[in-house]
């Protein structure tokens, strides 16, 4: 009997150590982690921010964040890749889309200032704090990046060998300036301020269009 006893303490014990995927609320480990440090991050900073600290607010063992994520870093990483894993969807949908370039282009051009505002606190943390990671990771993310921004270029070629848009900038320079304008909005947008998230998007998405008319 004693056997049977230890043995079930054991199983008991191995049960524990398994983290538990998903809260009460259906909100999966994963996501606390993630939210934990998206706030701790925007509100003291990534190398201010320990890893006791993340797992306490979001409510776990430091056992479940390394089961998940490797590290800090790994938190870091994924902060930003969510958000970058989105738009690029979304801009392989509008790319793929049955409409004229010109509403392609700008279609992707607004939805990638909403998706950053609706995400300001993600692309705060990532361009205050890329410097942290790993050679390795920042390599990755600079491909991720680059994936993006060529699919983004590749609209705006589109329209100007057909004729629609002016060859007279260079695609890679009106890449540049219309993502200058993105990654700033972390600099300067508010939630409380005048303009909605669409509201932006629609005038630098116009903006775009305008420069691109021939």
């Amino acid at each position: 009997m004693a056997r049977q006893v230890t043995s079930a303490n054991s199983d008991e014990r191995q049960v524990a150590a398994v983290p538990r995927t998903t809260d009460p609320g259906g909100t999966t480990v994963p996501q606390r982690l993630l939210a934990a440090a998206t706030r701790l991050f925007a509100d003291q900073g990534y190398d201010r921010t320990s890893v006791q600290e993340i797992v306490e607010a979001a409510g776990v063992t430091k056992g479940a964040l390394y089961h998940y994520f490797g590290s800090k870093e790994d938190l870091l990483h994924e902060v930003y890749a969510r958000v970058l894993r989105l738009q690029q969807e979304r801009l392989d949908a509008f790319a793929q889309a049955d409409e004229p370039v010109e509403k392609r282009l700008r279609d992707a051009a607004a939805d990638v200032v909403v998706t950053t505002i609706d995400n300001l606190d993600d692309a705060a943390i990532f361009f205050r704090s890329m410097h942290h990671l790993s050679p390795e990771k920042n390599k990755q993310v600079r491909a991720e990046r680059r994936r993006y921004h060529e699919r983004f270029r590749a609209l705006i070629e589109e329209g100007q060998e057909s004729g629609v848009l002016s060859r007279a900038t260079p695609a890679d320079l009106v890449v540049d300036y219309h993502f200058g304008s993105v990654h700033h909005l972390s600099t300067w947008y508010r939630p409380d301020g005048p303009l909605s998230p669409q509201e932006v998007a629609d005038h630098l998405a116009d903006l775009l269009l305008r420069a691109l008319r021939p």
